[in-house]
């Protein structure tokens, strides 16, 4: 990869999925990095052209295999990534989207290690990112569903 890729100028965008489904959500582990080994919401870059919603539907059907239903926002998260240099590697704005379930069946693929539907207390003692069970009660509000 070449300095100027890794050394990034400007924080990318990106949007990820709380798909909820009969009171539980969707939570995958990575298989990769960023979030090596943590379970987080499936989701990734928007595409130049592509409206958020456009790109969290995409994200979902690419990461997942699930056709979804994108709602409000449900909140953001920023993750830095620094060299020993203290230099920015990776600097995402992610923004968290409620979403209902509504065709398919997850399946784990070269990005995601294994999906799992919880109920949202069951986030506890999980390994996640910074954040996930925030942002997941959040998309149960937005929703208008209790935990």
């Amino acid at each position: 990869m070449a300095e100027a890729e890794v050394h990034l100028q400007r924080p990318c965008l990106a949007v990820s999925a709380a798909i909820v489904r009969d009171g539980h959500v969707l939570v995958v582990r990575r298989a990769r990095p960023p979030a090596l080994g943590l379970f987080t919401l499936p989701g990734g870059r928007v595409e130049a052209g592509e409206t958020l919603a456009e790109a969290v539907v995409r994200e979902a059907r690419e990461e997942t295999g699930l056709t979804i239903e994108p709602g409000p926002l449900a909140g953001y998260r920023e993750v830095i990534a620094r060299d020993t240099a203290d230099r920015v590697e990776r600097h995402f704005v992610i923004l968290a989207f409620a979403a209902r379930w509504t065709v398919g069946e997850p399946r784990p693929n070269e990005e995601i290690a294994e999906c799992r539907w919880l109920r949202p207390a069951a986030l506890t003692g999980l390994p996640v990112t910074e954040g996930l069970p925030e942002i997941v009660a959040a998309a149960f509000e937005k929703l208008d569903l209790s935990p």
